[in-house]
């Protein structure tokens, strides 16, 4: 049997089997050919017991798509994890993973909050995890710039964007069905950061696939978020040469406490929580910061507050014309996410260079550029690439292509319709999906997400909500962490959403252990809302989630 998948006008044809139930679930029985789907390989299926780290029995199932050679000399396939519970849901959790990929993640479905024992496989669905199409490690010529080098190969790149996915889950999907001996009752996709992406890919290119979408902080426009890195470099280098020096600890500590007087009361409480975003990006002026004679302390030089407002404003060519989104100011940009992220990262490897001036300008350079441009793969050669980055001359590379590579960046990453969506055929269907980012993100701006989720409600007369809901999360940086309530499950609204038609509400969270971060707030709860909602307080003598309602 052929099934096509369209993606964008574009038909992909896979080839599936009849379905074979296995007997009693036979682990080992879909190694044996005529139980998986012609052409994929199936290399490992084990029964797999409980241990401290996956405390549920279940079946691992690796395998991998045949092997093709890519333009770049290199060999490529879809390697994949599969893991199938013994107490199985009847339910399909498709993993959507993040950074450059190029790595099996455990297909666990984590569910993208702070509580990493909580997952989908731990809540008995059956789960799939991929390497998007490319091995990371392929490339150690390359030095550091390595695992971003499968984009030398056009069809890696496509994989990466959005066929590796489309080409796994039918294949994935079979298995889990041939395994059990019966349909799934229901298949999610689950995935943050690039794998968040994944998710807002699969509404518009997938619409029929998924019953459910959990998307957190997505990388929405991430070619174009990729010119923000050289930005950012640029403007630290301004402040100082060794952009971790740029700004200290302590510096940023002072920006997020001149954030939180001048907004943190706006929501109705002074709670060490900027729970009005909106009203904080006209209440905060970084220009109150600033030093007024040498020697002050507890403030920040004219370089640091010019540097600070040039980083928010996002990047623009000399026409003036905006490259990517502006962001948000906001209390969590002291954190050590925000700054491992943009000035500082732990990585001895890299000189402790941020992650946006090694992986980041990797990515930008070989990956979202077209034809690739080289780089060297030391920390030094790739931060000079991003200084010598110009916003006339190589943003437009990202929406370049070639006689090679026939697809550009913005093609291939970016969900098609995303600069005014509507998402009509996902709509249509009757799927769901719920979408959530940090205020403080340091890598895909909340903004942008915003601005697209706006455009989203317009295009369906104001009724977005009907099928997608966004929430914003005050002080959380690029995933769990900072001084947020990070503490929160957006899986469970989701499914009692698409399986009961219940539409999600507030969400209570509150804070994970190990959130040092959040000490302040330790011992309290909050709600997040429904955008554009925001929680407010109520007045009420409480320390959780009841002294305050969606407004």
């Amino acid at each position: 049997m052929r099934k096509a998948l369209f993606l964008g006008g574009t038909a992909l044809v896979v080839t599936l089997v009849p379905q074979l139930a296995l007997a009693a679930a036979d682990c080992a029985g879909l190694l044996r050919d005529g139980q998986h789907p012609a052409g994929l390989q199936v290399t490992e299926a084990v029964e797999t017991p409980p241990t401290d780290d996956i405390p549920v029995a279940h079946c691992l199932v690796r395998g991998k798509t045949p092997d093709r050679a890519g333009v770049d000399g290199k060999t490529y396939a879809i390697r994949f994890e599969l893991r199938l519970p013994k107490d199985w849901n009847g339910r399909f959790v498709h993993q959507f993973n993040g950074g450059n990929d190029g790595v099996v993640v455990p297909a666990l479905g984590p569910l993208l909050g702070g509580n990493k024992k909580d997952t989908a496989l731990g809540r008995g669905y059956a789960v799939v995890s991929s390497d998007a199409g490319h091995d990371g490690k392929a490339a150690p010529e390359k030095g550091i710039a390595g695992s971003a080098a499968f984009g030398l190969d056009p069809q890696a790149r496509r994989d990466y964007g959005y066929t590796a996915v489309a080409t796994l889950n039918p294949l994935a999907k079979q298995l889990v069905e041939t395994y059990y001996g019966k349909k799934i009752a229901f298949t999610y996709g689950i995935g943050s950061s690039n794998g968040g992406r994944h998710a807002l890919m699969a509404a518009s290119r997938l619409a029929g696939e998924f019953d459910g979408l959990l998307a957190g902080y997505p990388g929405l426009n991430l070619p174009k978020a990729a010119i923000q890195h050289a930005l950012d470099v640029q403007a630290w280098t301004k402040v100082n040469p060794d952009i971790a020096k740029a700004f200290s600890r302590d510096d940023m500590a002072v920006l997020a406490k001149g954030i939180l007087k001048a907004c943190d009361s706006l929501d109705g409480l002074a709670d060490g929580v900027v729970g009005d975003p909106d009203a904080c990006q006209t209440a905060f002026k970084p220009e109150t910061l600033e030093c007024t004679k040498a020697g002050d302390t507890g403030c920040l030089s004219a370089a640091q507050i010019t540097a600070l407002k040039t980083s928010h404003a996002g990047p623009r060519n000399s026409k003036g014309e905006q490259l990517y989104s502006e962001w948000d100011w906001d209390p969590g940009m002291a954190s050590a996410n925000w700054r491992g992220w943009k000035l500082e990262s732990a990585v001895d490897a890299w000189g402790r260079k941020p992650i946006i001036g090694v992986m980041g300008a990797a990515s930008l350079a070989q990956v979202f550029t077209t034809p690739p441009t080289p780089v060297g793969g030391t920390p030094d050669a790739l931060q000079a690439y991003l200084l010598g980055f110009d916003f006339d001359r190589d943003a437009p590379k990202v929406f370049a292509k070639d006689a090679t590579f026939t697809e550009s960046a913005v093609d291939f990453m970016i969900p098609p319709g995303s600069d005014n969506p509507d998402l009509k055929a996902f709509r249509d269907a009757g799927h769901k999906m719920i979408v959530f980012h940090g205020n403080a993100d340091p890598v895909f701006s909340v903004l942008d997400t915003v601005n697209w989720y706006r455009k989203l409600d317009a295009n369906n007369g104001g009724k977005a909500g009907d099928f997608v809901k966004l929430y914003r999360i005050p002080g959380m940086p690029h995933g769990a962490g900072g001084p947020s309530y990070d503490d929160f499950d957006f899986l469970s609204p989701l499914v009692a959403w698409v399986e009961q038609d219940k539409a999600p509400g507030a969400v209570a969270a509150g804070i994970t252990p190990a959130n040092k971060e959040a000490e302040g707030l330790a011992g309290k709860r909050t709600l997040y809302c429904p955008y554009p909602q925001v929680a407010r307080f109520t007045g009420a003598a409480a320390d959780d989630e009841s002294r305050f309602a969606c407004r």
